[in-house]
């Protein structure tokens, strides 16, 4: 890493918290957290959803899944923020009613939150959850061989993890298993997050740290992808995107990275599927897999 990226080293305690606090850019986080529970609530209600299917053991290993007609369609899979310890699936349905009225089905994975889990349980979890809906393919209606992954915030930590190489086979899948990656304002570096309140209740020491880590890890076979993050947010939450997706880019990933203008860290995830904003029309042209018309 540069000598940029490694900055936040010189820094006291009380600035690295200030760049790793989302809420730092807006007056309050609890509108758009409001948001997200009554748009998600609308779309369970006035869409056909399969709530609560368990893709697991455990009572938090579930998901909802949005059909559409097509039986092959391409799915969307969406990994929650929060910082591994808030929110679920049930505030993560927004993005159907969008994905849906473009024929793309839609997938809200649910995992266990810190401190019941720690990070790398909750990786494990959610690579479960798409190999479950990849078995699940045929049953469910959509195309396995076109299933994309998505998150925001940590989610989009998650979803980093799924580009790398090897675990596919931990969890029964061939390297082809997910078709693209829509990450939006991730966390691809976790050092910096080591000491803070962040960290605590992760129990996230150094090690845990540096080995999972997106920006430290080898990467799979590569696929298109989508890194953005908002015009409104913190110089560091900037800097990792910036920094993942030019470590993508190295890697002969195809991706495409970009500020989505006058976007905070807490609504860009609201335009991820709609076609009237640019993240949208490119997240879209992503699964199409050629420009709209």
């Amino acid at each position: 890493m540069s000598e940029k990226d490694q900055a936040w080293r010189n820094w006291p305690l009380v600035r690295i918290e200030k760049e790793y606090s989302p809420s730092s850019c807006v007056p309050s986080a609890e509108p758009f957290m409001a948001e997200y529970a009554i748009r998600s609530s609308k779309a369970a209600e006035t869409l056909a959803c399969h709530k609560d299917l368990r893709w697991g053991g455990h009572p938090d290993e579930t998901l909802d899944f949005f059909p559409v007609p097509s039986k092959n369609s391409p799915l969307l899979v969406f990994l929650h923020g929060g910082y591994w310890q808030e929110l679920s699936k049930n505030e993560s349905l927004f993005l159907a009613p969008d994905c849906v009225a473009n024929g793309i089905a839609f997938a809200s994975i649910n995992y266990t939150l810190a401190p019941r889990a720690g990070v790398e349980k909750i990786v494990d979890q959610c690579r479960r959850a798409v190999a479950w809906l990849h078995r699940q393919a045929d049953a469910l209606g959509f195309d396995r061989n076109r299933i994309f992954i998505s998150g925001s915030s940590a989610g989009a930590h998650l979803a980093a993890m799924m580009l790398l190489k090897g675990w596919q086979t931990t969890v029964g899948l061939s390297d082809h298993a997910v078709a693209g990656a829509i990450l939006l304002s991730g966390i691809y570096d976790l050092e910096p997050l080591v000491g803070t309140y962040i960290s605590k209740p992760l129990n996230l020491t150094a090690a845990d740290a540096h080995g999972l880590s997106p920006m430290n890890l080898a990467l799979g076979r590569p696929v298109p992808g989508i890194v953005a993050w908002g015009e409104n947010e913190t110089s560091e939450s900037k800097r990792q995107s910036k920094g993942y997706a030019s470590r993508l880019h190295d890697a002969d990933f195809p991706v495409s990275a970009f500020e989505v203008a006058g976007a905070n860290h807490f609504d860009i995830v609201l335009g991820m599927a709609d076609p009237q904003t640019p993240l949208g029309r490119a997240t879209l042209e992503l699964i199409a897999g050629k420009a709209l018309a």
